[in-house]
């Protein structure tokens, strides 16, 4: 018989706490604490507050959920909702973490870090070179992937850490600036909290949480844990251990954006900042050691994220492509996409992430809460259905201005502004997903007083 009451030891956390932090932590959870920072400047305390809500917080309890509901992934978690729902919700995710935004941007991202600040001109030419190799590789890999990503891993984040740990330690000790230089946005010098927690979306972490969380529980029932207790318990304290390094290096980041914003003030993305920060303090070769470190890294998310979205899709339509067929058309759709550049790719992708985030927010806390309701399908539903047109509505507020014009759109949101709380900082979704919640939850009740009165 399994044996479900195992105690972990404080290395069985550690390497699950390492693995999450793997899973979770890539080159865009380095460029936006740092860009914060440099635009919060000296309200970075408060900022960096909200930030770690989003992009710590959620994904733990991402990760809580699907354990606590016992859900074999994202597919089978949103099914509660509806099959149709689950569809939608599931591909609109994978294409978020996959072509549409995630991957292009590893390869941006080791541009900007690396070869961006070599050239003194750098033009579209050297990013369509870079990715093309770039995209090549991922290519390579991801139709054999093998030993690659565990051979890879076990040399490159203590390598990644450590030189990121010399990069902290000398900004901390010699710092460009005071943080009283530093002087912030005009968005963040009036919402500083708020502006640093919907930036966190930006990390797309709580959406990976959803789809890789059954990678942490099950890694948990393979150590001899197979109660659900117990499985939940061993997560929630891995996880916690793994939030604590995430948060230490999300701060230190957003201080050292901060000590940039009086020196480096024309710079538009946190990659740039990155750069700029290991050439100051190392010279040529800390930038080159920095490049080559988050190319690797961003090389082997690539290589994760296109095998783990061709293998869901196979997944969810096993009459439709081959594996093979996937990985060559995701791997070259996210090559042309690259190309946008950083700056533009993180623009587009605002619109989508603010309107996927409050979904999975609350579909995340639905399936905390789901005990209190016996997980009954008609919470899950009905309080989706009240959050969708919020959501939908927070994410066209984010598209291009002439986007809103050519839809008419601007006249109604102007109007909606008026009766939806909090809609005017791109959290109108809480109230009508409280509303939902709590509406469902009484209709719950009253069926099951009639199904046991006699």
């Amino acid at each position: 018989m399994t044996n479900t009451t195992k105690k972990f030891s404080f290395l069985d956390y550690v390497g699950i706490a390492s693995m999450l932090f793997g899973l979770f932590f890539g080159a865009g959870n380095l460029i936006f604490p740092i860009f914060l920072g440099k635009q919060a400047g000296s309200l970075v305390s408060i900022s960096i507050l909200g930030f770690l809500v989003s992009s710590v917080g959620f994904p733990l309890l991402g990760v809580i959920a699907i354990a606590m509901t016992r859900s074999n992934g994202l597919f089978d978690l949103t099914s509660k909702v509806h099959p149709a729902y689950a569809y939608f919700v599931t591909i609109l995710l994978y294409l978020t973490i996959g072509p549409l935004f995630v991957v292009p941007r590893l390869a941006t991202v080791s541009y900007e870090v690396g070869l961006s600040q070599v050239f003194d001109s750098p033009s579209p030419l050297y990013l369509m070179l870079f990715t093309i190799i770039f995209f090549v590789l991922v290519l390579i890999f991801s139709l054999k992937p093998g030993n690659i990503l565990d051979i890879v891993g076990k040399f490159l984040n203590p390598l990644f850490l450590f030189f990121l740990s010399f990069l902290i330690i000398a900004s901390f000790v010699f710092p460009m600036s005071s943080l009283d230089q530093a002087i912030p946005t005009p968005v963040y010098a009036s919402t500083p909290f708020l502006k640093g927690f919907l930036d966190g979306y930006n990390t797309v972490d709580a959406l990976a949480a959803l789809a890789f969380g059954i990678i942490v529980v099950n890694t948990v029932k393979a150590k001899g844990v197979t109660h659900p207790k117990d499985v939940s318990s061993h997560v929630i304290k891995s996880g916690a251990l793994a939030v604590v390094v995430m948060g230490i290096i999300y701060v230190a980041l957003a201080y050292i954006g901060a000590f940039t914003a009086p020196v480096y003030g024309d710079t538009q993305n946190g990659g740039q900042i990155l750069s700029l920060v290991a050439s100051h303090y190392f010279g040529r070769f800390g930038q080159v050691i920095l490049f080559l470190t988050v190319a690797l890294a961003c090389l082997k998310t690539g290589i994760g994220l296109i095998t783990a979205f061709s293998e869901t899709f196979i997944d969810m339509f096993p009459n439709g492509p081959s594996y093979k067929t996937y990985v060559i058309l995701t791997t070259s759709f996210s090559c042309v996409v690259a190309n946008i550049g950083l700056t533009q790719l993180i623009q587009l992708s605002v619109p989508l992430l603010m309107f996927l985030y409050p979904l999975v927010i609350v579909l995340i806390f639905l399936s905390i809460l789901s005990p209190l309701f016996n997980h009954a399908p008609s919470v899950f539903l009905l309080t989706s259905l009240f959050t969708l047109p919020v959501a939908i509505i927070d994410g066209l507020a984010q598209t291009p201005e002439h986007i809103q014009q050519m839809i008419g759109f601007v006249r109604f949101y102007d109007q909606a502004k008026e009766t939806v709380p909090f809609l005017s900082v791109g959290m109108g979704w809480i109230i009508p997903s409280l509303i939902g919640f709590i509406f469902s939850f009484i209709l719950y009740r009253i069926r099951q007083n009639r199904s046991v009165s006699p």
